[in-house]
């Protein structure tokens, strides 16, 4: 059966069809239409597949080990900067191992298109030693969900799947199985010895998981997905070979063809981690040169110059190819006659003057984030020196003009914690904004420490009733912000919910005001759906 398919999609449809029984995730940009394709697939609703949104990153991975314990096959999904979060139980799935598949499907950002930096997550595989996947293609991203899960079970180990940007969200026809396998059945194989990290246990794991490193590394030799090929037409020594992984193959291959050299050099693909030294000493040996063509930071490059000569391998840390950003098939060509290619690569000219002109983004018209920093904005005009901690989500284009209203972003949920440092250091007033998703992502600690010390922060939870960034996806805590709040210890007199439109502005800033010269913790919940969600339930419902 061929469909066309996402990246992305490919993923879900290949986790499917791999007798997949839940995916755990929170909704973050290139990895969101992993579990929506699962939330709509009429074999995933027939079965009863898990496929509710996370609260964060650090929860999924641990439901789905909880999954992966039962024997069932779990997947797990999420942006680059969201394996930090989830980095502890991660980390530690290798010493606890697996019963049912666990597959960690995470999507880097290189470009930074939507996210605040370019980390590349194959050093945490490597660094957990774990065995990780990098797809060339939409077929084979589809292709490796199954060996990954099985991979998975026959090692007894979490897979990290890692994609890119360009990957996750590009068409094309793949082929599918024509029936999905049958999920696993319960079993109760799993080991307390081994889930149980007490120190003890945890060192017989760490020896066991050190000892199949050189597995790995064979059946990483071995793969299907790692394939050296060398020209028909000549032999070695070869001037220049190369050594490409993951997207960045068929950026290799569209450069040789707009060449005209497709077939000109030895080329070393590699899709499977731990790095393949067998195959990648085979290529060394056979060129005078090798240029290593990677998206993302230069992983594999570090470790092959542990190999060989420094001199003989090129790439992005000599300089052939840019250190930031994304590769494309002309970034790749112009790295080729860098190296030294025997042909004068075709490539298209950069333009002197931009096709299209960037527009910079902006909160949408209708959107209540508007009036919240309308009003904070004429509150704060009063006060000498007042800082704002924003945090990830529409709201952080209210750094933009015509706000410019927040004074840091950092990262999921750092708007509470880093307010509460500066009023810590005698900031007055100290504001944090926060979203409705982002709270219960990562908030809600951060709320908890300054409810413990009293501290003299006001904090607005800015809710439009969705995760509003990433397309409209259910939030976590949707009509249980006010009791969230109480329960960590907020003080009813100094909680207040508020409706953001122009006529209720005079409330909104009396508010704020009020609240910023109470010397103690306070929290304002805007409130109003945000204007994409409405139009669409408004559509919905004219349409019933």
């Amino acid at each position: 059966m061929k469909k066309l398919l996402l990246g992305d999609e490919a993923i879900a449809q290949g986790a499917i069809d791999a007798g997949l029984s839940g995916v755990y995730a929170y909704p973050g940009t290139p990895s969101t239409e992993i579990t929506e394709y699962i939330q709509h697939n009429p074999l995933a609703t027939e079965r009863g597949l898990h496929s509710r949104w996370c609260t964060n990153e650090k929860t999924a991975m641990e439901a789905a080990l909880g999954m992966s314990f039962m024997g069932k096959r779990a997947m797990v999904c999420m942006k680059h900067v969201g394996l930090n979060v989830c980095a502890d139980p991660f980390v530690n799935s290798a010493m606890t191992g697996v019963n049912g598949g666990v597959v960690v499907v995470v999507a880097d950002d290189p470009s930074m298109h939507s996210s605040q930096d370019e980390q590349d997550s194959r050093f945490y595989g490597k660094f957990a030693m774990l065995p990780v996947f990098e797809p060339a293609s939409q077929q084979e991203a589809y292709d490796m969900m199954a060996a990954a899960f099985d991979y998975s079970e026959r090692q007894q180990l979490p897979v990290l799947m890692r994609v890119t940007t360009r990957m996750a969200h590009s068409r094309a026809v793949v082929s599918t199985c024509e029936a999905a396998r049958p999920e696993n059945p319960l079993n109760y194989d799993a080991q307390a010895a081994n889930w149980v990290l007490l120190p003890a246990n945890a060192r017989r794991r760490n020896d066991k998981v050190t000892a199949q490193q050189a597995q790995l590394e064979a059946d990483a030799v071995a793969s299907p997905y790692n394939i050296y090929s060398v020209p028909a037409v000549a032999q070695p020594p070869y001037a220049l070979g190369v050594l490409a992984s993951g997207i960045a193959c068929n950026y290799v291959q569209e450069a040789l063809q707009m060449a005209g050299a497709d077939g000109m050099l030895p080329m070393l693909k590699v899709s499977q981690y731990p790095l393949p030294k067998a195959l990648v000493r085979r290529l060394l040996g056979d060129c005078e040169r090798v240029l290593i063509v990677e998206e993302g930071q230069p992983f594999i490059e570090e470790q092959v110059r542990g190999v060989a000569e420094s001199n003989h391998i090129l790439g992005r840390l000599t300089g052939e190819l840019p250190r930031t950003g994304e590769l494309t098939p002309d970034v790749v060509g112009q790295a080729l006659q860098r190296a030294g290619a025997p042909w004068a690569t075709a490539s298209a000219a950069t333009p002197d003057t931009p096709l299209v002109v960037p527009r910079p983004p902006a909160l949408c018209q209708g959107c209540g984030h508007r009036d919240v920093y309308a009003a904070l904005n004429e509150v704060l005009r009063e006060y000498e020196h007042p800082r704002v901690f924003g945090d990830i989500g529409c709201y952080t284009l209210g750094f933009l003009p015509p706000y410019r209203a927040i004074h840091s972003c950092v990262d999921m949920g750092a708007s509470i914690t880093m307010a509460k440092g500066a009023a810590d250091a005698g900031q007055w007033p100290a504001v944090a904004v926060i979203g409705d998703s982002t709270f219960t992502h990562s908030g809600m600690t951060g709320l908890l420490d300054a409810v413990n010390e009293g501290t003299d922060i006001t904090v607005i939870i800015s809710d439009n009733l969705t995760t509003a960034m990433t397309g409209g996806q259910d939030s976590a805590g949707t009509n249980k912000y006010e009791a969230i709040c109480r329960g960590l210890g907020v003080p009813d007199e100094h909680l207040h919910v508020v409706v953001p439109l122009p006529k209720n502005m005079a409330e909104i800033t009396r508010i704020i005001r009020d609240e910023i010269n109470y010397h103690g913790v306070s929290v304002i919940i805007p409130r109003r759906e945000c204007i994409q969600t409405l139009k669409r339930h408004a559509k919905k419902q004219r349409e019933q």
